[in-house]
């Protein structure tokens, strides 16, 4: 049972991660902004929660990932990370 819960903690935190990786890859690989500045640019544009919803991509691969080696509470945490930055990209 804890294990379990471990697990899904692991996914949460994979997944926050794998969003940052890809806004910051997206941001780095086809934008003209300095990462040192993105946040204040993009606060200013009002679109940081387009680019967190660009960077849940890489989610989708590591969700896809996690299912196929039978890791389905870690899968279960990268689902909810996903929940609660949709979320957040709305108050953002």
């Amino acid at each position: 049972m804890v294990n379990d819960k471990i697990q899904f903690l692991i996914g949460f935190v994979l997944g926050l991660i794998a969003c940052g990786v890809g806004a910051l890859s997206f941001l780095y690989f086809f934008s003209d902004v300095d990462l040192a500045q993105a946040i204040p640019f993009l606060k200013s544009q009002k679109s940081i929660g387009k680019v967190l919803a660009i960077g849940c991509v890489l989610n989708l691969l590591l969700f896809f990932g996690l299912l196929k080696f039978k890791k389905e509470f870690i899968a279960k945490g990268v689902i909810l990370s996903v929940i609660v930055l949709a979320i957040l990209s709305i108050f953002l």
